[in-house]
């Protein structure tokens, strides 16, 4: 495939990726492959000098070329190198983010771990033992503890509109895909510039069902821990977020 990938759903993880791409899957403009996350921009034994694209594009090989494609790798808003990748890969890539409360999302991103086996610790030690184990993986991120640094939005964001400026990004609220999922869906269209979506059933993907609430304890943590950072990001974006705070 010589024309490179038009867009991509770069994060957040557990922000609703996986049921919007499972959306546009079912746009007959759009062409996604059958592997959700192909994680090619995040790949560190990936020769970054001379990559070599065609391995990544013949995960297309069955996609009409004629048709918009992309791809969903959500860590690739927070794998800090990816960024300048995907800019070289290709300048003009129309890039989508979805948003959702860090507090929630923290949990629900521990969550996740513990239940493929990756977690031993409890929420409360997870959060406790974040800074040590993010330093044990320098100078890479943390794959799988990093549920407070991958809250810390506005980071991510400014270093994606520094290589593909603000027009580029769509950044959306991942309550708006539950909630009005037409209309945001539309709005998704418009920014890869395509039909209207059709009609279609809503749905939530992946959903998360926990075994217990989110302790006080840490809920109140988290809280003070994005406080700062929801504020910075309602200047940013002009979003009310102080529900996010709330509960």
């Amino acid at each position: 495939m010589a024309v490179p990938l038009s867009f991509l759903i770069c994060g957040t993880q557990k922000g609703g990726t996986t049921a919007l791409a499972h959306y546009l899957k079912q746009h007959p403009e759009v062409g996604l492959p059958e592997t959700k996350e192909l994680h090619f921009f995040d790949n560190e034994s990936v020769d970054w000098s001379n990559p070599d694209y065609g391995a990544y594009h013949a995960a297309f090989t069955n996609s009409d070329p004629q048709k918009t494609r992309g791809e969903a790798t959500p860590i690739y808003m927070y794998w800090e190198p990816s960024a300048e990748r995907i800019w070289r890969y290709n300048p003009a890539m129309r890039l989508i983010v979805i948003l959702r409360n860090p507090i929630t999302r923290a949990y629900s991103h521990w969550s996740m771990e513990r239940g493929r086996g990756a977690e031993r610790l409890s929420f409360g030690e997870a959060l406790a033992a974040e800074a040590d184990r993010s330093r044990s993986t320098l100078p890479l991120q943390d794959r799988v503890g990093s549920y407070v640094d991958r809250g810390y939005y506005c980071s991510q964001l400014r270093r994606l509109w520094r290589f593909f400026g603000r027009e580029a990004v769509l950044v959306l609220r991942q309550d708006d895909l539950l909630d009005q999922h037409q209309q945001t869906l539309n709005t998704i269209c418009t920014h890869l510039g395509v039909a209207p979506m059709p009609p279609v059933a809503a749905e939530r993907r992946h959903e998360g069902h926990y075994d217990q609430p989110m302790d006080a304890d840490c809920r109140n943590r988290l809280r003070e821990l994005f406080w700062h950072e929801i504020g910075q990001l309602e200047t940013m974006l002009g979003w009310n977020c102080r529900s996010w705070l709330q509960g």
